[in-house]
Parts: structure tokens; C-alpha cells; sequence
């Protein structure tokens, strides 16, 4: 089979794909070329995972373009000084148990890319949060599992959560602060955004709404003098918020679908992010919010349609 004919041609994957590139140019010249190798690693897997996926689940011996735009959002979830083994297994989870056994593309529930990042998470939390190293083959295992001082260093959400300390605003809104691989840059990740929402692939409802939430929440708390919660501008700037609002919450298949339930769902997500990050373990909560969000979508969306469903027959009953 041609390469050509082996990848399902989606113009929407692809549009995703170039708001995300200036993400992926600025990572690699943060962090460097290790993280090429992870996108390209991730990538390669991902496509593997799907075909073999299609293949024999399905007798579809085709590709998704969302499946690379699932292994570039995964990979931009991640430190930088991940071990390409645990990457490997997260994108394997991603693609398999969050995609291809509800399915394959258009059927899932959950983010794919939010599945694999999540288990990983929970089953390999140390390489997750700081930098990870061997003492065998050094030579070897510096590059692939290397000391890194930019994410070995307290992130934002962890420089707060520990300390109470807050990073500068200019800092955070143009990446010259550790964290993940992609969600460092909040100047890129807003311009993506509206490159997105005029491209009409996001839904600006979505992104709105979470925004509103979260400020909405942090406000409250923080007037009634909970000092764990961050003031609400460093909030939407810390961590994967901004990210996640953008890329990940407005994902065309998980994400609901009726204009109303949108709005509920981007709500839902903020108020969850400022709730864990304020009173969990998690310095985030991004990840868990998202997901939270996916399985109540698809209740909101139902509720809303029969809403809407039993107000169009109830007007036709008085026109009658």
C-alpha cells in the first residue's frame, strides 16, 4: 500500500496540526533535540498502534491523521527528561484503550492523548514530575534518560504549592519557565487558539467557558481567604491550564456537541481544575479535569437535545 493511500486525509487533524507546530519549534529550542526524538518516537508508535488497531479490530487498514495530532499532544504533555520506555508505554495505552477499543476515530469518550498521559501518571509518578537517570551505560542512558536542570527545577504550580512563591507574569506568558514539553509558551498556545477558532475547528464556547469557570471559582476562594488557590491570572498562566482549554477540552469527538452543553462542559472543566489543584495532592489537575468533563459531555449533550426535543413538540402541540 502506497503511503498516501495508507493515512485517512483529515482537514481538520491538519489544521490542529499546523497551530501546533510553532508549539513544537519552540519546545525543541527549549529543551532540544532529545525532544524531537520523543515527537517523532511518539509519533512512529501512535501510527503503529492504530494500524495494527484497524487492521485486525476492524479490517480497516487505514491511518487517521488524528492519531499523529494524538502523539504530538501527548508528547507536548510530558517532561522533557521522560525515559523513551515509559513514553512508549503511554502512547501504546493512549492509542489502544483510549481510541481504538471504543472503536477506533469518532468513537472514543475520552482524549486519547489525556488517557495515555494519565496512566502513566498514575503508575510512574517520579520519572512524571522530576528528571530521571540510569547509572548503567552512561554514555547510553545520559541522552536517553538525562539529567535536565530546567525540568529537575520547581515548576510554577510546584514553586507554589511548596512555597508559596509566584513566577513572574512576563515568565509565564513567554515560556521561560520548566514544565512540560508543550505548555510552557503561553504566547503560542493563545495564538494557536485563535488561529483554531477562525479556522471555526475549537470551539470558542469551550475555551470561553473554562476560562470562566476557573476565574470564576479562583475569585471566590480566594476571597474567602483560601491562600492555596492561585490568584486567578497566574492560575490560567501556571501549569497545563491555557494548554489544555485550547488543545485538549475543544477536541472535536470527545468534546460535546450542542452549543449549551458546551458551555456547561468548558465550566465544569475550570471549576474541577481550581478544585484539585487548590485541595489535592495534584499540583495540576488539568489532565483529571478534562476527563472528568468527557464523561459528562455526552450526558449534557443527551440532556439538552431532549430538551430540545420536547420544547419543538410542545410548540407544535399549541400551534395545532
Amino acid at each position: 500500500m502506497a503511503l498516501k493511500n495508507l493515512f485517512l486525509k483529515q482537514k481538520m487533524m491538519r489544521t490542529v496540526l499546523f497551530a501546533l507546530i510553532p508549539i513544537m519549534i519552540f519546545s525543541i529550542l527549549n529543551f532540544g533535540w532529545r525532544v524531537l526524538c520523543l515527537y517523532i518516537f511518539n509519533i512512529a508508535i501512535a501510527c503503529l498502534v492504530e494500524y495494527l488497531s484497524q487492521a485486525k479490530l476492524y479490517k480497516n487498514k487505514k491511518i487517521s491523521e488524528a492519531a499523529i495530532v494524538s502523539a504530538i499532544l501527548y508528547t507536548m504533555t510530558l517532561p522533557a527528561s521522560i525515559p523513551f520506555w515509559i513514553s512508549a508505554v503511554g502512547i501504546i495505552f493512549a492509542m489502544f484503550f483510549g481510541k481504538a477499543v471504543f472503536g477506533g476515530f469518532g468513537k472514543n469518550v475520552f482524549n486519547p492523548a489525556l488517557v495515555g498521559r494519565v496512566f502513566i501518571y498514575v503508575n510512574f509518578p517520579q520519572p512524571l514530575t522530576i528528571s530521571w537517570n540510569q547509572n548503567s551505560f552512561p554514555a547510553i542512558s545520559n541522552w536517553l534518560t538525562p539529567v535536565i536542570d530546567d525540568v529537575s527545577m520547581a515548576t510554577p504550580m510546584l514553586m507554589f504549592k511548596n512555597g508559596n512563591q509566584l513566577a513572574s507574569i512576563s515568565d509565564l506568558f513567554f515560556g521561560l519557565v520548566p514544565g512540560s514539553i508543550g505548555e510552557t509558551c503561553k504566547l503560542l498556545i493563545i495564538l494557536g487558539g485563535i488561529y483554531l477558532i477562525v479556522k471555526k475547528v475549537a470551539s470558542w464556547e469551550i475555551m470561553a467557558a473554562s476560562l470562566i469557570g476557573f476565574t470564576g471559582l479562583s475569585l471566590i476562594l480566594r476571597m474567602m481567604g483560601f491562600e492555596s488557590v492561585l490568584p486567578p491570572l497566574y492560575g490560567i498562566l501556571s501549569g497545563g491550564f491555557l494548554f489544555g482549554s485550547v488543545f485538549m477540552a475543544t477536541d472535536p469527538i470527545s468534546a460535546p456537541k450542542t452549543k449549551i452543553a458546551k458551555w456547561c462542559y468548558g465550566i465544569i472543566i475550570g471549576v474541577v481544575t481550581v478544585i484539585i489543584r487548590g485541595f489535592a495532592l495534584f499540583s495540576g489537575g488539568m489532565m483529571f479535569a478534562i476527563l472528568i468533563g468527557n464523561t459528562f459531555g455526552p450526558i449534557i449533550d443527551y440532556a439538552v437535545r431532549k430538551s430540545q426535543q420536547a420544547k419543538k413538540a410542545k410548540q407544535k402541540e399549541m400551534a395545532a
